[in-house]
């Protein structure tokens, strides 16, 4: 499996305080809606204590959790591809505290200076690929143990 890449720690230092000068310290508490999937994506966090699960909505009154985020883990990327809405739902596992970077400011930015846009876009690609990796490797199991009749 390919390894977790953290967005702050992969940005060569000037790139990542060019960015850090957008953002600004939010948190969550316990149990907080972040987002919905469908809602309006204009933002995302990186994640600097606490955890927060992303869920898909299975049915109207059931959600499944499809991955779970720590300190250091990028919350939300729909911000950055068309058609600008949330892919999953997220929601505070427990306290969270975050940095949140609007998504117009970041785009600008990566307008202005190309080299951080591309190389933004490429950690978050990794990071995209990472997580549907993990995904395939859970419903992988999951069907396993169906098959089994473990589930």
């Amino acid at each position: 499996m390919t390894k977790a890449t953290k967005l702050l720690t992969a940005l060569p230092p000037p790139q990542r305080e060019r960015l850090m000068a957008l953002a600004r310290e939010v948190s969550f508490a316990e149990d907080t809606r972040i987002f919905e999937a469908g809602g309006t994506a204009d933002r995302f966090w990186v994640i600097r204590s606490g955890a927060v699960s992303l869920d898909q909505r299975v049915t109207s009154l059931q959600r499944v959790t499809v991955a779970s985020l720590g300190a250091g883990d990028l919350l939300g990327w729909s911000w950055l591809f068309p058609p600008y809405q949330w892919d999953f739902g997220a929601e505070a596992f427990s306290p969270v505290r975050a940095y949140e970077f609007e998504a117009q400011p970041v785009l600008e930015l990566c307008e202005e200076d190309p080299q951080l846009g591309l190389t933004l876009v490429r950690i978050v690609s990794e990071i995209l690929a990472h997580r549907l990796e993990s995904t395939r490797n859970k419903l992988m199991e999951q069907y396993s143990m169906h098959r089994r009749g473990v589930v």
